[in-house]
């Protein structure tokens, strides 16, 4: 069954990154600036720029650690919230304002913030979460460590909160609702075959790994 699960996200990445590709093609020629991102950060930098911010909707949760992910990732996370295949109301109101430039240099400016994992992170050693893990082959799109995803525009999730993750695989399992949801065919495959509960051990697996993302305050919130 695993295996054969495997050979499906395989087909579907390959269809989705073709998808991706064509995306990209249209993007070409803006090229992100890390100081005009630096420049344009104030509306982030209230959520993702203060050590421990949480989120209140749709439930209490902290807010995804963005220094670290790769532009690309960022990019298309922004461009998924202003089509309205990630429904956040903030979210989705911050991204409809950007143009491609300004998704391009906020994604360059939090990109150079990253790089270094931890080494001091502990690894998990829960082997029923780590079979749940592998139930739903999360290497096979993310990547050796969870942090080295096959496509740059699939984000790391190594490290990440694990209450943003747990709140993120839900959302793919919701359909139907106007303000939370995510409409992606492969993690919605993939999110539908758990309960809430392994989603919530599978989170802290993934959060327990070592991690190229982090939370780096700025000045103001030092």
């Amino acid at each position: 069954m695993n295996q054969l699960l495997s050979t499906i996200v395989r087909t579907l990445v390959a269809v989705a990154t073709l998808s991706v590709a064509a995306a990209s093609a249209q993007a070409q020629g803006v090229t992100g600036d890390a100081q005009a991102g630096q420049k344009k950060a104030d509306m982030c930098i209230g959520c993702h720029g203060i050590v421990g911010y949480q989120n209140s909707f749709p439930e209490i949760h902290k807010v995804p650690m963005i220094s670290g992910q790769s532009d690309k990732y960022i990019v298309a996370s922004l461009t998924a919230y202003k089509k309205g295949d990630r429904k956040h109301p903030t979210m989705r109101g911050i991204a409809g304002s950007l143009s491609e430039q300004d998704m391009a240099d906020l994604a360059a400016f939090y990109t150079a913030q990253g790089g270094k994992a931890a080494p001091d992170a502990p690894k998990a050693a829960d082997v029923a979460a780590a079979a749940l893990v592998e139930k739903g082959a999360c290497a096979s799109c993310h990547g050796a460590n969870f942090s080295k995803p096959i496509d740059p525009s699939y984000p790391k999730i190594a490290g990440q909160h694990a209450d943003y993750l747990y709140v993120a695989l839900k959302a793919y399992t919701v359909e139907g609702n106007k303000f939370v949801g995510r409409n992606n065919a492969i993690m919605g495959g993939i999110a539908k075959q758990f309960s809430h509960a392994e989603m919530r051990e599978i989170s802290k697996y993934l959060a327990a790994q070592e991690s190229e993302l982090a939370v780096v305050p700025q000045a103001r919130f030092r």
